[in-house]
């Protein structure tokens, strides 16, 4: 029987990486681009840990899919587990911050959301959630305050501030506890705004966090 090795996360050496929970539509515009209704709640799916890379790492598109889109987003690793957590002290539960990236088969999510079906497949390739070190979250004034952005050759593809975020962090924190009983090295990819778009081979891919708090670098094979 092949066992799995724990995957440390960079920058919380003593955290390894846990449920994968991400948000999609969390920024208004990012759902009027995809033509999309804006949620009245989050909207949950899931990635696998298989999925997850990490800084100089390669991002392999998959032959079944012709088009793969970046997501830049703030992520949040929990350094402690909870059920019902309240939203006032949900941000106690943080134990740091990294830029990443939701990668996405957009033509694999487009088929299953006309059928109704949900969207993993379309999310959890290998290497579709390339992840930079965590910054620890004492170092992070303020999580909704935080400037995103990501390059793709050098040209700005999507920049933008979490202030813009339909539910913050804390918000988000406290939904899921309500749902999941949360562990520590939970990871939240919390969203993506405006200016997705394609990604082919060849292309290097620049992602920062405030602009270079936590950087991410990965090529496209």
């Amino acid at each position: 029987m092949c066992i799995m090795e724990k995957m440390t996360l960079p920058g919380l050496p003593d955290l390894d990486i846990g449920n994968i929970f991400c948000i999609g539509r969390n920024y208004v515009e990012h759902a009027h681009e995809l033509k999309s209704e804006v949620p009245d709640k989050p909207m949950v799916f899931l990635k696998p840990t298989s999925s997850v890379i990490f800084n100089g790492d390669l991002i392999r598109l998959p032959q079944q899919s012709q088009n793969v889109h970046h997501e830049v987003e703030l992520v949040v690793a929990l350094g402690k587990g909870g059920k019902y957590i309240a939203e006032s002290e949900a941000l106690s539960y943080v134990a740091g911050y990294a830029i990443g990236i939701d990668v996405t088969a957009r033509d694999i999510q487009q088929k299953a959301k006309d059928k109704s079906h949900p969207w993993t497949v379309a999310k959890g390739f290998d290497t579709f959630a390339p992840l930079s070190s965590f910054i620890p979250a004492e170092d992070i004034e303020d999580p909704q305050n935080l400037d995103l952005k990501i390059t793709v050759n050098d040209k700005v593809r999507q920049s933008d501030n979490t202030l813009l975020m339909i539910f913050p962090v804390a918000e988000l924190i406290s939904y899921l506890s309500g749902i999941f009983r949360l562990q520590p090295g939970d990871l939240i990819f919390t969203g993506t705004p405006k200016g997705v778009s394609p990604i082919v081979p060849g292309d290097r891919i620049e992602a920062t966090l405030n602009d270079n708090l936590a950087t991410l670098s990965v090529s496209v094979e």
